[in-house]
């Protein structure tokens, strides 16, 4: 469980921030629009209404002792700056923003910004890749040059083994789970036997993943 402070509760810090108390961490939210923070306190650890670009306001809360803290503020590139900047000088040990281009990115990187997020730019990847490569399902770009792939598995898989399928030498992609019935299995080893109706996760190189999807 770690401790969390969210700011900015547009669409993108909303997920987000609901996300982290899925996952049974501690999430303080903050934003400047006070029915949305009424309307949203109760669904978190705690919550202030309040303009982060005011250094009495991040000097106020402890950021410290957050282990990371999102700037998730969409509209108003400065003040993403500003409280990104503030953050830093009153030492939150880790700050990640939000960017929607590179220009931004560079700027916030500058100020000290620990790691950078681009959600639109991402969610239209993903949805480049499933749209375009036949049968994924989902997919996570690692690098320029690999991702992660889930896809259902060749036919002809179905009732084999891992090991006598050797897919690593034949596909150049590695099986990392596989999903049945919803549920993940994570690390098959060369002994599981594959269903007709399993999806694999694999990872590899955006050229491989793709000859390997064509065969689904």
């Amino acid at each position: 469980m770690k401790s969390i402070l969210v700011i900015g509760l547009g669409r993108f810090g909303r997920h987000f921030a609901q996300k982290l108390m899925d996952l049974r961490n501690e999430v303080m939210i903050v934003d400047k629009n006070a029915d949305l923070i009424n309307e949203l306190a109760p669904q978190f650890t705690d919550s202030y209404i309040g303009d982060c670009t005011r250094e009495d306001l991040i000097s106020s809360l402890g950021v410290r002792n957050f282990d990371l803290c999102m700037v998730a503020i969409g509209e108003d590139f400065q003040s993403s700056l500003v409280t990104t900047s503030l953050l830093k000088q009153y030492g939150a040990p880790c700050v990640i923003a939000k960017a929607n281009q590179e220009i931004q990115a560079d700027l916030l990187k500058k100020i000290g910004a620990d790691q950078i997020v681009y959600p639109e730019r991402e969610m239209a990847e993903k949805l480049a890749v499933r749209y375009t490569a036949q049968n994924v399902f989902d997919s996570i770009e690692l690098t320029d040059h690999y991702a992660l792939y889930e896809i259902p598995i060749v036919q002809s898989w179905s009732g084999q083994t891992i090991g006598s399928l050797d897919v690593r030498r034949k596909y150049r992609v590695n099986i990392v789970g596989v999903k049945r019935n919803d549920e993940l299995l994570p690390i098959p080893g060369a002994d599981f036997v594959f269903s007709v109706n399993d999806h694999v996760i694999v990872i590899g190189k955006h050229t491989d993943l793709q000859k390997l999807t064509a065969k689904t």
